[in-house]
């Protein structure tokens, strides 16, 4: 098979297998062969390798792709301009039932993950899993953008909604609950049978409120038959904790755990509202260790929460908890490295220590803990043998000098601004910070018309005062 080398790369974030830990290499060299690694070193030998490209690495940082583990991007770019500001007054500025759906046109998905995965590329996120509905261009748009990705139909047993802004209310129809998990499990089925070999499923039972213990239960015993993955939502907001004890006397948590869904294969989607937490006053403080014992695995994505005044308490705690993380971008901007300066900036503010998370634990998360919540080990890092994921920084860029460390030039200065190049499977999808894959502006072009034209039916989506958009959420300047 063919070799593409890359030479005399100023710095490589390689995988130090007798550390078990990331290291810097300076001035190595790194080859791929098809998909796979095949070489890091300072002496590469040609012999036997038929190069097809050298690629100059003077200049550049090579760190492995980005695993993201939690996005929605078919539904989260059209929030932009409209969701930074809001948040229910009586629903403990959460901004899930009143204002998000109010906001929303199902026929821009595909512009919108068209626009979302660019996004993604070009901030270094080599893998993704969407958590979306379903829409026919799903798949064939992952294939085409080059992304390693999990297709995730999420399914559930009822529609929240509030009438009022502070009574959460669900529309139950268990049968619908049922008939989405076949159909996410088709759409699956059909996603991993592609004939580009990246693109796996994932079964999401949409948020644990809106979700049947028998469905829950149900659907991770699915997974777990079929081998893929299982995640859901849950301590994502208080209205939700208050919800799940007055149901079941159990916080969320506690509750997953009754219903022995939680394991190493389980994801938790935030799980901010612990029992722990100063907001949730709960009588009980087993959460935390609930979450280290089943070994599940959390979904941290700070971005979205920052802007209702929410927070994960904090990432340092939960890690040295042995609980493994990984980072997802939840929201818009779709930017994985701003992502991690904010799970980075979040955790020493609620902490009140600049000590309570390192970058190398941050970037630990990004990359090590995608690729352990997926059960992989052939992700998120770079050495012989790994699937050739890998990113090219430019450390000539002025916003990443000075570059004594050079990652934390990237996560606190330059993010995606910096990123120069990634490969996928082997594959190059960006080049001089470039989608190449996809036709990002057009779809830029169509998300802005989408939301012009979801704007106009907000009225009879807002149910508490039947509001426009601009009152639902002002424009920060009055226009004139």
């Amino acid at each position: 098979m063919k070799t593409t080398l890359i030479k005399q790369v100023d710095c490589i974030v390689a995988w130090d297998d007798s550390r078990q830990s990331h290291v810097y290499l300076t001035g190595a060299d790194i080859a791929f062969t098809g998909d796979r690694i095949s070489y890091i070193g300072r002496h590469f030998d040609p012999a036997g390798a038929d190069v097809v490209e050298t690629v100059d690495g003077r200049g550049m940082m090579v760190m492995p792709g980005l695993v993201d583990i939690h996005s929605h991007l078919g539904h989260e770019p059209i929030n932009k301009g409209y969701t930074d500001e809001t948040g229910s007054v009586g629903l403990y500025s959460s901004n899930l039932y009143e204002y998000m759906p109010t906001m929303k046109d199902e026929a821009s998905a595909p512009a919108q993950l068209t626009l979302a995965a660019a996004e993604l590329l070009m901030s270094g996120v080599t893998t993704v899993v969407d958590m979306s509905n379903a829409h026919e261009h799903w798949i064939d748009i992952i294939a085409a953008s080059g992304l390693r990705g999990y297709i995730a139909p999420m399914f559930r047993s009822a529609q929240w909604f509030t009438r009022n802004g502070h009574v959460v209310e669900y529309a139950w129809d268990e049968d619908a609950g049922i008939a989405g998990m076949e159909r996410a499990l088709a759409l699956i089925d059909q996603a991993e049978a592609h004939r580009c070999g990246r693109i796996a499923g994932m079964l999401v039972p949409a948020q644990i409120d809106t979700c049947t213990p028998e469905l829950l239960r149900a659907s991770h015993a699915e997974a777990r038959r079929r081998g893929i993955g299982w995640q859901t939502h849950a301590a994502q907001s208080l209205p939700e904790f208050h919800e799940i004890t007055r149901r079941h006397g159990l916080t969320p948590i506690q509750w997953l755990h009754s219903l022995g869904v939680l394991d190493p294969g389980s994801i938790v989607g935030h799980a901010i509202f612990l029992d722990d937490h100063p907001n949730t006053h709960w009588s009980t403080s087993t959460d935390l260790s609930i979450l280290t014992e089943t070994g599940a695995s959390v979904a941290h994505c700070p971005t979205v929460f920052i802007r209702r005044g929410m927070a994960l308490r904090d990432f340092g705690r939960y890690r040295r908890a042995g609980i493994n993380i990984g980072i997802g971008t939840d929201t818009y901007p779709h930017n994985m490295i701003e992502e991690m300066r904010n799970v980075g900036y979040l955790a020493r503010l609620v902490a009140e220590t600049p000590h309570a998370v390192t970058t190398s634990e941050v970037f630990n998360a990004a990359t090590l803990g995608g690729a352990n919540a997926l059960g992989r080990q052939d992700i998120g890092r770079l050495a012989v043998g790994a699937k050739a994921d890998l990113v090219m920084v430019d450390m000539t860029h002025h916003l990443m000098r000075p570059s004594r460390d050079p990652l934390r030039s990237l996560v606190y200065a330059a993010a995606d601004r910096a990123v120069h190049t990634v490969y996928i499977d082997g594959h190059r999808v960006v080049h001089k910070g470039e989608v190449t894959s996809l036709d990002y502006r057009k779809a830029a072009e169509e998300v802005d018309e989408a939301q012009r034209r979801a704007e106009q039916k907000v009225p009879q989506r807002d149910l508490v005062a039947h509001r426009h958009g601009t009152e639902m959420s002002p424009l920060s300047f009055d226009v004139v």
